[in-house]
């Protein structure tokens, strides 16, 4: 089964496709796809076909994203909590995930084609090592394209995610990177596996349940969550033009929401900056009050120092991820 589904939409879709984009598309959707082992029960099939079926809608669905200007998705494919459930569900889980990766590195002519950027977010380290070579050569491989992005959250949970960019931070203040000053909300955003992505506008989960499990807890505050009852190897084009409407029916409320929210951070920011300038000053001090023209001169050359901090600590961050991958990808062995 390809990555990309090639089937191009009916009459009927093509229609409510075009004016569903008359209103305001969502532009980043993540999936929390679940209800396979339900459905595999449903069917009285194995669990592992169950799992197979999810990835068959997984590529359907992200043929219905590109018909619908989506240009970037998000997937929760596989959770640390998954590791708890029994040792046959897990080496199935990790052979299936070896059949797909192996599949994507024989479609790269298909990829490039629709310029699909695979990235997969989460702790590789805990994964086998012939899988995390496989992964790492399936990232590189597609690195470049640009027209389009699948996230694939694997060996994944968000607090996992968010401790990581903690300790990514550390990592810089230790290397004299940044300072302890410098941390902020902002930059641990900028420190998460999804840096390289905006925040999700929209995030759908299937089977009914209706919990994040510990999916894109700190991207999604401001999207649109929606939740559905269908089971995630049965969920069709038009659960997503109804999950899409919910977004444009909240489109406004939550717009003005991460306006307000950006506004604050700039606001924090600034104070945050004012008050590291004030200590500096009152350390250097020599007994003379600054006018406001000095001071306001001193505020500009620390905040032009620390953007300057913090993009060299990112850029170093961004290193060491792209080296993991690279160092990685040269070890794999396709089958």
């Amino acid at each position: 089964m390809s990555w990309i589904r090639e089937r191009e939409l009916s009459l009927l879709e093509r229609l409510t496709a075009n004016i569903l984009k008359a209103g305001p598309m969502p532009k980043h959707v993540a999936f929390i796809m679940d209800g396979n082992r339900r459905f595999a029960e449903k069917t009285h099939v194995e669990r592992q076909e169950g799992h197979s079926q999810g990835f068959e809608k997984l590529a359907e669905t992200l043929r219905w994203c590109l018909n619908l200007g989506i240009h970037e998705v998000t997937v929760y494919a596989f959770s640390i909590e998954n590791f708890k459930r029994s040792k046959e569900e897990v080496d199935g889980l990790m052979e299936l995930a070896r059949q797909k990766f192996n599949r994507l590195l024989t479609e790269q002519e298909n990829l490039e084609k629709h310029g699909v950027c695979i990235r997969v977010l989460g702790d590789l380290t805990l994964l086998p090592t012939d899988l995390q070579q496989l992964i790492a050569k399936s990232v590189v491989a597609t690195k470049a394209h640009n027209k389009c992005f699948l996230n694939v959250c694997f060996a994944y949970t968000s607090r996992h995610e968010i401790a990581n960019a903690v300790k990514e931070m550390a990592w810089g203040v230790e290397q004299g990177l940044i300072k302890s000053s410098d941390v902020s909300e902002v930059l641990l955003s900028e420190c998460l596996y999804s840096s390289n992505s905006p925040n999700p506008d929209l995030l759908i989960r299937t089977s009914g349940e209706v919990r994040l499990s510990d999916f894109l807890l700190w991207q999604t505050s401001y999207s649109c969550l929606v939740f559905q009852s269908v089971l995630w190897p049965e969920y069709s084009f038009w659960n997503l033009c109804e999950a899409v409407l919910q977004y444009q029916l909240s489109y406004r409320s939550l717009q003005k929401a991460r306006d307000l929210h950006r506004e604050d951070q700039a606001l924090q920011q600034m104070e945050a900056d004012r008050s590291c300038v004030a200590e500096l000053l009152q350390h250097r001090g020599n007994g003379k009050p600054m006018d406001a023209q000095s001071r306001q001169k001193e505020l500009l050359n620390y905040t032009a120092s620390r953007e300057e901090r913090v993009r060299c600590f990112l850029n170093a961050l961004q290193h060491k991820r792209d080296t993991f991958f690279s160092d990685l990808s040269s070890q794999a062995v396709v089958a």
